[in-house]
């Protein structure tokens, strides 16, 4: 009982706390919203573009299955409106519109709520607007462009949120452009047990799509690395390295979108957080075994890059040893020469052979013959 009013006389000052008006959290200009509806039961299904928040009242007490996505997360006033149609808590909306937090899963009463972040290749690398999170390793050089450019597809990485009702799923997307055009066929065709099962088949279907995209994004850039490791003992560009490293570090930026998804699904999984029908379950080990394999790829393809920087640096090291050797072999055979220049240069007044008629093409000669055997010894012990 004491423990019970803890919780309570907590619940009751978090109340009165004022509210803060959720804002856009990201890292480029927020897009225009698009809104749309797929409308479905098990005879039919319909899609429709919706122009504003308000005919999604016309929607709510339906008795099909809504798909409710919104693209777009600039028109803030309309979400937080969305949001009052559903009675979606002020903290799921700030969750939504914060697009730099890491993946979460939460549960009310009315819904469930999950945010995960997607991969998706850039379907116009060289429209500046709609950059999301491109590194340099994806910026190619002049000399290189015509060549590369086919090869070093740009990706970006995007927040979706979920929210799962009764009857409705919400989606919410940062930018237009998903890979769920699968399902969508799938829903409109009668392709499957999409439109007899639950709303968790649906978020699942969504979830998975998601986490194929990152294989497919993964498995794309092998070709890149392969690339690299093709120049890593032909290139003198001193740029390799850099982009090697920004390769790794924008790997790294995936592992961190892939890993608190993989421990979300694990919570899903044993503690029924999110999807709820004991008919997933089998999907639901299928999902994390395809999040542990893209887990994997970004491993092995971090690992790889390293012993590709490694040989690059070997590489670099023995032309550094094949310059110093000839430089050295050089400096060796001037040694001696040096030596006798420095000698007959000091023009003591005694020096016999300052007289001498022949003195001057003797030492030429000399010198020209030490040079020559010195030379000859090298070859023989093949140090050049």
């Amino acid at each position: 009982m004491q423990i019970q009013k803890i919780i309570e006389k907590a619940l009751k000052k978090k109340k009165e706390f004022p509210s803060v008006d959720p804002v856009y959290i990201g890292d480029r200009p927020a897009a225009e919203m698009n809104l749309s509806v797929i409308s479905y039961d098990s005879i039919t299904a319909q899609t429709e573009k919706l122009s504003s928040i308000e005919e999604l009242k016309r929607y709510k007490d339906s008795n099909k299955t809504l798909w409710i996505n919104i693209s777009g997360l600039k028109d803030i006033d309309s979400i937080k409106y969305l949001g009052e149609i559903f009675n979606i808590h002020p903290l799921t909306i700030e969750d939504i519109l914060n697009t730099e937090q890491q993946p979460k899963v939460e549960t009310f009463d009315e819904y469930r709520f999950l945010s995960i972040k997607t991969i998706q290749q850039e379907k116009n690398p060289r429209d500046d607007t709609d950059v999301k999170k491109k590194q340099p390793f994806f910026r190619n050089r002049k000399t290189q462009r015509n060549d590369e450019e086919n090869m070093l597809n740009e990706f970006v990485i995007d927040q979706i949120s979920l929210i799962v009702m009764e009857n409705a799923l919400i989606t919410f997307q940062e930018v237009s452009g998903d890979a769920f055009d699968g399902i969508r066929k799938k829903i409109f065709e009668n392709v499957g047990e999409i439109r007899k099962a639950e709303m968790d088949y649906l978020a699942y279907l969504i979830i998975d799509a998601v986490v194929d995209e990152y294989s497919l994004s993964l498995n794309n850039m092998e070709d890149v690395i392969e690339n690299y490791e093709e120049q890593a003992t032909k290139t003198n560009d001193s740029t390799f390295i850099e982009r090697i490293q920004d390769t790794k570090k924008y790997l790294q930026h995936i592992k961190r979108a892939i890993l608190p998804l993989k421990n979300n699904m694990l919570l899903v999984s044993h503690h029924r957080m999110f999807l709820k029908s004991d008919d997933l379950k089998p999907f639901l080990q299928d999902l994390n075994e395809h999040i542990n394999y893209a887990i994997t790829l970004v491993e092995n393809h971090r690992e790889w890059l390293t012993n590709i920087m490694d040989v690059y640096l070997s590489v670099l090291s023995h032309q550094m040893n094949k310059v110093m050797k000839v430089l050295a072999t050089i400096s060796t055979i001037f040694i001696p020469l040096t030596f006798i220049a420095g000698v007959y240069g000091m023009n003591f007044e005694n020096m016999p052979e300052l007289r001498s008629e022949f003195g001057y093409f003797i030492t030429l000669g000399g010198m020209v013959f030490i040079a020559m055997v010195m030379i000859l010894i090298f070859r023989k012990y093949r140090w050049f």
